[in-house]
């Protein structure tokens, strides 16, 4: 039996203060892996190489190698070391948390949903049921209340938007929102608060969520696509006329839910 190949340690860069040290090595790690610098069956450098490479200690490479088999990249042999895995026809999708906290970043997970969302609220306007559109008109309902009540809305609009996507009934797009949730979550706090802090945006919300609920009863699909669209579109405009006292003193501390969920990668 042919011995795996080894990859080259002289090949990893030391990693510099800042961002997360495991964060980091894994980055390097990955990039190697999917531009096929570690092909597939290559056995990588042992712990104590990687800690020499990358100027850090055995915890931060353990971290990082935890990450890489979450992903399902590589694959540890008791008492012969790690390997990388055959790539599956599937890659499972992973993000770059070096930028979660920046307001541009807010942003484009915005754009995200609008892309996925506008599709979700077409879908749910020709497929919804009596009873999911009972679900839907009690869910903003909800979050009407809990906005009412102080609350900053945020659990009450991820249920509103999660059942407009099972009235759409496409699993594939259910499934898809509901690994972004982790990572939308963070940036859904943002919003929320910056919109939270005036009496006009809430009000634009609101009424943004109604027009997407009437389109959904009235089964207008591109009715319903154009509201949900408007609906992110505004969120975007909102987030940009946030003054940057609001994303210093506020922003950073809220996203953290979306860089937590962007080091804890779903498998």
């Amino acid at each position: 039996m042919s011995k795996a190949p080894k990859s080259d340690p002289s090949r990893f860069a030391p990693v510099a203060p800042g961002a997360r040290l495991s964060d980091q090595v894994a980055q390097q790690l990955i990039a190697q892996i999917r531009d096929g610098r570690l092909a597939p069956g290559a056995q990588l450098p042992t712990e104590a190489l990687l800690v020499e490479q990358f100027g850090v200690s055995r915890t931060v490479v353990r971290e990082a190698m935890s990450r890489l088999r979450s992903l399902e990249l590589v694959d540890a042999r008791q008492g012969s070391g790690v390997y990388v895995r055959d790539h599956p026809s599937f890659a499972p999708l992973n993000f770059d948390a070096g930028s979660a906290l920046s307001r541009s970043a807010v942003v484009q997970m915005v754009e995200v949903r609008r892309a996925l969302e506008a599709e979700v609220a077409a879908l749910a306007a020709t497929r919804r049921s009596a009873a999911e559109l009972k679900r839907l008109k009690a869910a903003v309902t909800a979050l009407d209340k809990a906005v009412a009540a102080g609350g900053d809305g945020v659990e009450e609009d991820v249920r509103f938007h999660r059942a407009i996507a099972d009235a759409a009934h496409n699993p594939f797009l259910i499934s898809t929102l509901d690994y972004l949730a982790q990572f939308l979550r963070g940036a859904t706090r943002v919003t929320r608060a910056n919109e939270a802090r005036r009496a006009d945006f809430m009000a634009q919300v609101r009424s943004e969520h109604a027009a997407i609920v009437a389109a959904i009863t009235d089964a207008d699909p591109a009715r319903a696509r154009a509201a949900a669209e408007q609906h992110m579109n505004n969120a975007i405009l909102r987030i940009d006329s946030a003054d940057p006292a609001f994303w210093q003193q506020e922003g950073e501390r809220l996203a953290q839910p979306l860089v937590r969920g962007l080091r804890t990668p779903v498998s």
